[in-house]
């Protein structure tokens, strides 16, 4: 709000300051408002709140009283500001207050040439009114009124205006006695001044509009006083608009020579010396019970049972606090009735009220510190016992509610024992703080049990879900995302059901209720959402894990022998695909049940993307996978994006491509493993050149049992030192021994061929049946005469 700097016109001494008028004009704009402003200014008693209620009124800077240090004297002489916020521009002037014991009694010729220059120069005069006085002669300003209207019409060109009587601390009396009442009055000092011959019949009326409004006290009721003050404003607004209150513009000085017209009408009422009123009784009782009562507040400040009273009460509580005080306060008053018993009867009671007012004030400081003790106390009672009831197992709301309702039946008790009877202190603000803390620490309490509560079921649930949603997302199957939804939904349905059951104790509003269970649910979803980001984090480990698996392991999960007859081309195939089908479940989340194409476009774009499928699909495959969004799939459930997924198969290939190679290898080697024999026609060739050796065998036992010997042994040999992995190693190996076979079995056609002929030089020559005959006979002797006989048959 724009205000203009209160200036002062003129002095305590009583001369008028030109120069500052000049300078408040000029700086507040007033020569260029032409007729377009109004003047208002304010009359009445000392002390009796003129400024405070210009301040709020018009937005002004005025000096205001300090009720700390007792009613003095604040506003000297005339002082003058602009109104803010106010259309048409307006004047406001302040008044030093009438009947002012710095001035003294006999000296008030000043304090009426000040409201009769306020009266001259005003479209609008305040007449400032305590509504006790309201119908005593002094105390109304009758005399002064009366000589004002005298001189007015005496000096100066009539003109109507409105005179504003407010009355101050307006009691229980009814507006409409006391406007009745003042006017009156106002009637009756009108009727018996003496008037010039040409306004001897005049009304009042065309002089004066009268007009009354009452306000409230500002320090007991400071609320509704500036609550009436802005209805009063309003008032103000457009003044010198048709029906306003300074309507009349006649006679009105243009703006321009308004600090000339206000300089001469300062000279003429200051050198009338006809002015002087009679000082009053009022006046007397006022400034003397003023000053008995600053005496005994002074007095009160420094009683001693006041002060220790006041000691013990900073340290804690103190019983019977109110009645320790009133003993103090009716003390006090008795001793300020004994001795303003003489003076007048309304001014003592005022004043008494005054000195009470300020006792209170200073012990009000006491008292608040006594109930925020018992605030405190209370509080901390309340604290406790909460404490105590949930330890003992009852039920948190039931808790609660009883321990708030003893403690606030304990503090109305402590309350009742600080209260004071000559005050209307209201404690109602300190008692809903305190309902306020109690609530706020039920609320704490609450809280910190309703947070454990739901960490405890998010562990729950946490443990619940983590574990088997990694586990379903490792096995990459195509209904994985089916599984982990039937999961989510199990899982979080009876956390949230369980959940529900334990909050019925806090009997939480549906609202509350409702939002921590969907915060179990969005918990659970969270859960499920950061395992799967973790386990895409991870995917090419798993992808690689799931290819080595699926291509070293047949279908019965045992590992897998390459024997030559595999069809590697298809069982890598078959491992890619599955590594494939993994990355599509770990490319996104879908814990919402929205159908995807993503293994779709997998599949097509990497593990089917050769020249024909890029023909047929050219735009599916190659557009989706330079993209960083998938179809159908919202940005915050992407774990891997399409571009992610191409590179992470490029590593894929490049770090299995070993394996596959491996594998491949051992193929082959089995392949040459099995064909270790020497080649068909090699054998054919034996059976023919080694029929006679084959023979030589049959005939004689003996060498079979030899050449069996023989194979025993050499197969245990080839187990025991698995000489057929040194076989792997030398595949050139058979083919050589294959060649020296038939040498070795000539070698023995000649060493039996020489035994042969050993036997012929010692015995007669015999068929090489016979030979093998004869054996036989030497190793069963009773078959001897069989062996003859055969012998004969084939000679």
């Amino acid at each position: 709000m724009e205000c203009c700097r209160a200036a002062q016109v003129v002095g305590a001494g009583g001369e008028m300051d030109g120069e500052a008028m000049r300078r408040f004009a000029a700086g507040a704009g007033l020569p260029g408002r032409g007729l377009s402003y109004a003047v208002v200014s304010i009359v009445g008693p000392q002390g009796s709140g003129k400024s405070t209620l210009l301040n709020h009124l018009f937005g002004t800077s005025f000096t205001e009283m300090d009720t700390l240090k007792g009613r003095s004297q604040t506003t000297k002489g005339i002082w003058i500001a602009k109104a803010a916020g106010i259309e048409p521009f307006t004047v406001v002037m302040d008044l030093e207050g009438t009947d002012g014991r710095e001035r003294g009694e006999d000296d008030t010729s000043f304090e009426k040439q000040s409201a009769l220059f306020a009266l001259a120069v005003s479209d609008i005069v305040m007449i400032n009114l305590w509504c006790h006085d309201i119908g005593r002669e002094h105390a109304a300003n009758r005399p002064l009124l009366k000589t004002i209207f005298e001189v007015l019409m005496r000096l100066f060109s009539p003109r109507r205006t409105t005179l504003l009587l407010v009355i101050r601390d307006k009691t229980k009396t009814p507006l409409d006695y006391l406007t009745q009442a003042l006017k009156e009055d106002t009637q009756k000092i009108w009727d018996a001044v003496r008037k010039p011959e040409v306004y001897k019949e005049a009304a009042l009326s065309e002089f004066f509009n009268v007009e009354v409004t009452a306000l409230s006290s500002y320090e007991e009721k400071e609320e509704l006083f500036k609550e009436q003050v802005g209805q009063l404003k309003q008032r103000f607004t457009h003044s010198i608009a048709p029906g306003g209150l300074a309507a009349d513009r006649r006679c009105v000085i243009p703006a321009s020579g308004f600090c000339l017209s206000a300089l001469q009408i300062w000279k003429v009422i200051r050198e009338n010396k006809d002015l002087d009123l009679p000082a009053h009784k009022v006046m007397i009782a006022t400034v003397r019970c003023e000053d008995i009562a600053d005496e005994k507040l002074r007095s009160f400040m420094s009683d001693k049972g006041w002060l220790e009273l006041e000691t013990t009460v900073n340290s804690g509580l103190v019983s019977g606090f109110g009645n320790k005080l009133d003993a103090i306060i009716d003390f006090y008053l008795f001793e300020y009735d004994t001795e303003a018993m003489y003076f007048d009867e309304d001014v003592k009671t005022a004043k008494r009220q005054m000195l009470k007012s300020e006792i209170l004030k200073h012990a009000y400081p006491a008292f608040k510190t006594m109930i925020e003790h018992l605030h405190n106390v209370v509080l901390n009672k309340y604290k406790s016992d909460l404490e105590q009831s949930l330890r003992s197992g009852g039920v948190f709301a039931a808790s609660a509610r009883h321990c708030s309702q003893s403690s606030m039946e304990e503090f109305d008790v402590g309350l009742r024992d600080s209260f004071v009877k000559h005050a209307e202190w209201d404690a109602t603000k300190v008692r809903i703080k305190l309902e306020h803390h109690v609530e706020a620490h039920a609320a704490s309490v609450r809280g910190t049990k309703l947070a454990k509560l739901k960490a405890n079921y998010e562990k729950k649930l946490l443990d619940a879900l983590a574990g088997p949603v990694q586990s379903i997302l490792e096995t990459g199957e195509g209904d994985s995302w089916a599984s982990i939804r039937r999961l989510y939904r199990h899982e979080t349905e009876n956390a949230i059901s369980a959940f529900s059951a334990s909050l019925s104790e806090f009997e939480l509003d549906q609202i509350t209720l409702h939002k921590m269970v969907m915060e179990i649910r969005e918990h659970g979803r969270s859960i499920v959402e950061v395992k799967a980001r973790e386990e895409a984090g991870s995917v090419l480990m798993y992808m690689k894990e799931r290819f080595s698996t699926v291509l070293s392991h047949d279908k019965d999960s045992m590992p897998r022998t390459w024997t030559g007859n595999e069809d590697i081309h298809a069982i890598t195939r078959e491992a890619r695909l599955a590594a494939l089908r993994l990355l599509s479940v770990m490319a996104a989340i879908r814990l919402d049940d929205k159908p995807d194409r993503i293994d779709q476009a997998l599949t097509t774009a990497l593990l089917d993307g050769g020249p024909l499928s890029q023909k047929r699909s050219i735009e599916f495959t190659s557009d989706l996978l330079a993209s960083c969004t998938w179809e159908e799939v919202a940005p915050k459930d992407t774990l891997i994006i399409p571009v992610k997924c191409r590179s992470i198969w490029k590593r894929l290939n490049a770090e299995t491509e070993y394996a596959v190679a491996q594998a491949i290898s051992m193929q082959e080697t089995n392949r040459r493993n099995h064909n270790w024999l020497p080649p068909a026609w090699t054998i054919v060739l034996l059976a023919i050149l080694g029929f006679n050796e084959f023979m030589f065998l049959v005939r004689n036992p003996l060498y079979i049992w030899g050449l069996f010997i023989t194979f025993v042994v050499s197969y245990a040999i080839w187990l025991q030192y698995d000489i057929m992995t040194y076989f792997r190693r030398l595949s050139g190996l058979v083919t050589v021994l294959s060649g020296c076979l038939t040498t070795i079995m000539e070698i023995m056609t000649a060493i039996i061929n020489m035994s042969h002929k050993q036997q012929q030089s010692s015995y007669p020559p015999l068929h090489a049946q016979s030979f093998m005959n004869q054996a036989q006979v030497q190793h069963h002797p009773d078959r001897s005469s069989w062996v003859d006989s055969n012998s004969d048959d084939r000679s």
